[in-house]
């Protein structure tokens, strides 16, 4: 098979180039000579490694960096020099596969490794194409060896990755789902299949809408669409189809993941199963609300008594009107400290806070001993009920056990601004002496602190001083209302 390269000297690829059978195959016009000159030079110093072979597969060019990165000369190479270079693992299978892309004609591709200058195999793509003249037979083969060390590690730590990803999901509590950027849902965690029983892959895509409830499907398409056009945070609650056929109420949230230039990669997202939790905090609520009722139709009741008694003594009816103003008042505040569905909660529209301190306190007022001045600010239902709350249940303990429980004592409270920051400052003076911090703290002081804390995101002080009770309120006035 081998035969003589008189044509073909090995140390100079532009004299290959000029060769006659290969002008007419690669250039094909007056300019040929020109033509493959130039594209010699190209061959020679491309970055990848390059050579030709005849027909029958005997080498007969590499370019520069071929020899470069092997140590190698053209004399070592000629013909099937290349072998040397070969890892020996591999070359059988590697030499099998070229005899037969060979003898049936077909292109060439194979990833193996190729010894460098230094000894150490990496790894290459290797890409062969057959050249044929103007009868289809195939007169040369070019060849290229793409070094791909770099990708192959890149794929492998991906591949890593994505192992500890899915383990990682797999073993949490909830489901777990990711989307392209485009919204696309690629990929659920096991829990999401548990959960719904469906078979894996069969809501990829778009599909997982159909196991929402209907009536919540158009909500949540319209909430996800909202943040892929946005790229906001997504968060809402739909009631997801179990594999046992109940729709159980799930939080659905997703975070986009974003490129160093900030653009958005892909989202991921969990399910998180608060049916119980749901059940359990709308009972409370409707106990709460029913508990709420119920108290309001006591100060209806008093309200109804103090009146019948004030009819059949004519001469009680003066004080009998005083003290139902009060009552209506203490049932007034009571509305607003009560808890409230969406349907009974007060329409405040924007309000005053100096006027709600006013309102509250108004039924504990009997002679002028509660102070109320400052500065004021609006609020609206979103302030209002954490702070009456509050107010409310200060005012209560006050009566029952502080400034207010004896005539002697008084009430001052005042409402300062600092920048964004509200202060409301309760000081009680002229009742019974204060001995320390009680050892225990009811229900409601506990509630009314919590809902400024948790509701506002403001916080409560309290000094117990021998004068009296100082309560100093902070809250950001941005929280008082809606919108701003």
């Amino acid at each position: 098979m081998v035969e003589e390269r008189k044509e073909l000297p090995l140390d100079h690829g532009q004299a290959y180039w000029r060769a006659p059978a290969v002008i007419s195959h690669m250039a094909g016009s007056t300019d040929a000579a020109k033509v493959t000159s130039d594209f010699a030079a190209l061959a020679e110093y491309l970055p990848t490694l390059c050579w030709i072979a005849r027909g029958d597969g005997y080498i007969v060019w590499y370019n520069r960096r071929w020899h470069d990165y092997c140590g190698t000369t053209a004399e070592q190479m000629e013909g099937w020099g290349w072998t040397s270079v070969h890892d020996p693992a591999r070359l059988p299978e590697v030499m099998r596969r070229w005899e037969t892309a060979i003898a049936d004609g077909a292109p060439f591709e194979m990833v193996f490794p190729l010894k460098g200058a230094d000894g150490r195999f990496r790894p290459f793509l290797t890409r062969i194409v057959p050249v044929r003249n103007e009868g289809s037979e195939i007169v040369r083969w070019l060849g290229v060896n793409t070094e791909i060390g770099a990708q192959i590690q890149a794929e492998a730590a991906l591949a890593a990755s994505e192992a500890k990803y899915e383990v990682l999901t797999d073993a949490m509590p909830q489901m777990v789902w990711s989307t392209l950027p485009d919204g696309y849902h690629d990929y659920y965690n096991a829990q999401w299949y548990r959960f719904t029983g469906m078979p894996a892959g069969s809501t990829d895509g778009d599909a997982w809408n159909d196991v929402f409830h209907p009536e919540d499907q158009a909500r949540a398409w319209e909430r996800w669409q909202a943040s892929l056009a946005s790229g906001e945070p997504y968060e809402i609650e739909y009631r997801l189809r179990h594999h046992s056929g109940e729709y159980r109420w799930v939080l659905g949230r997703a975070l986009p993941v974003r490129s160093a230039n900030g653009e958005i990669i892909r989202w991921i997202g969990t399910c998180t199963d608060i049916h119980d939790a749901k059940l359990t905090a709308e009972r409370n609520e409707l106990l709460s609300r029913e508990l709420s009722h119920r108290i309001k139709n006591i100060f209806a009741v008093i309200s109804g008594l103090v009146n019948l008694t004030g009819r059949r003594a004519g001469e009680l009816r003066p004080l009998m009107n005083e003290l139902l103003g009060r009552i209506a008042a203490l049932g007034r505040a009571h509305e607003f400290a009560r808890p409230h569905s969406p349907e009974s909660k007060p329409n405040l529209g924007q309000s005053s806070l100096l006027g709600l301190l006013a309102e509250l306190l108004k039924p504990y007022d009997a002679d002028g001993r509660i102070h109320i001045h400052g500065v004021d600010t609006i609020l609206d239902d979103k302030g209002a009920t954490p702070i009456a709350l509050v107010v409310h249940e200060l005012a209560t303990n006050a009566a029952k056990y502080g400034a207010l429980s004896t005539p002697s004592g008084d009430l001052d409270v005042a409402v300062d601004r600092q920048g964004d920051t509200i202060f409301i400052t309760w000081q009680e003076a002229g009742g019974p002496p204060v001995e320390g911090e009680p050892s225990r703290q009811g229900f409601g002081t506990q509630l009314s602190e919590l809902s400024v804390q948790r509701q506002l995101g403001g916080s409560i002080m309290k000094q117990w001083r021998a004068e009296g009770l100082c309560v100093v309120i902070q809250v950001e006035a941005r929280q008082l209302h809606r919108g701003v």
